[in-house]
């Protein structure tokens, strides 16, 4: 039983009390945080370059400096409209289990990590509606069901933990990056520094589930769970390379685009490399196996067993 697990584990608790405190000494108000300008230069990168989806591909070696500049503008976008759909979904889930039968001791790191998470999603709207005039919606993903029932807190708060990976390693990036306008680092800054809390919270609470699983499951159930664990990677990283973005950047035939873009060596490198910390926390606690860690971004090489 879940709640038994964590109520035994002292250093869980330990860690989320030291949690729970630093959310409450880090409090800031997002609605006074932000200085909007009225505009942001075009001409310059609105995403680390290293980050968007054609960096060192044939289709970028196809187009111009202007081209690429508007390029990570849209990228950008895209980038924060994924922020807002996946901070939108992991808001529900939390909600439906705060104050619930398992999770009585979290609960309180839950009220934190979902008020922060809300001003997240205004901050990032705004960023996306001032400087973009949209937001980019994106497809429901396919086969998110759970595979089993006992599984979907564990699968929940995983694919959680692997969303915030993914976009603190964009948000610790672009923070740091000089070459952009100092309101996008702003919001990267920003971002990153709650994600650090709500990251390690992530990995504690998922590595206790983890447990809690495999109590119950057996060898072909838990097989099933790596499945949808690596389909899940694929799908959150592929949700980057959007024929939207590149149909409004005025890249040619976008979508043929995408398939190579996808389909270039760079893209497996390029996952390996996003994914870098979290693939090393799944290998070690046992929810994926050492091949993840070489055949991560090339579909097909790992099956689903």
């Amino acid at each position: 039983m879940i709640s038994e697990l964590i109520g035994k584990d002292h250093r869980f608790r330990e860690i989320l009390a030291r949690l729970n405190h630093k959310s409450i000494e880090d409090y800031y108000n997002p609605y006074r945080m932000f200085d909007w300008p009225a505009t942001l230069p075009e001409d310059t990168w609105w995403m680390t370059p290293e980050l968007t989806t054609t960096y060192g591909t044939d289709v970028a070696a196809e187009l111009d400096q202007g081209q690429l500049y508007r390029l990570s503008r849209y990228e950008s976008i895209n980038f924060y409209s994924l922020n807002v759909d996946g901070i939108r979904e992991l808001i529900i889930e939390v909600t439906k289990r705060i104050h619930t039968k398992g999770f009585e001791i979290p609960s309180e790191f839950f009220h934190h990590f979902i008020g922060e998470e809300n001003e997240h999603m205004w901050f990032f709207a705004e960023f996306c509606l001032r400087y973009g005039d949209r937001l980019y919606r994106q497809p429901d993903p396919a086969g998110q069901a759970s595979p089993w029932p006992e599984a979907a807190s564990f699968l929940v708060f995983l694919r959680i933990l692997l969303f915030e990976e993914l976009v603190d390693h964009f948000n610790s990036t672009m923070a740091a990056d000089e070459r952009l306008h100092d309101t996008i680092r702003a919001v990267n800054r920003i971002h990153h520094q709650d994600e650090s809390r709500h990251i390690a919270f992530g990995r504690e609470l998922v590595s206790l589930l983890f447990e809690d699983l495999k109590t119950k499951a057996s060898p072909a159930r838990l097989l099933e769970v790596q499945g949808y664990v690596r389909r899940y990677l694929d799908y959150s990283f592929e949700s980057l390379f959007n024929p939207r973005v590149y149909r409004d950047a005025g890249v040619p035939e976008p979508f043929a685009a995408r398939r190579r873009l996808l389909a270039s060596p760079r893209r497996a490198e390029f996952q390996r490399h996003v994914f870098r910390k979290p693939l090393g926390f799944l290998v070690k606690t046992g929810i994926l196996d050492d091949r993840d860690l070489a055949s991560a971004g090339t579909p097909g090489e790992r099956g689903d067993s």
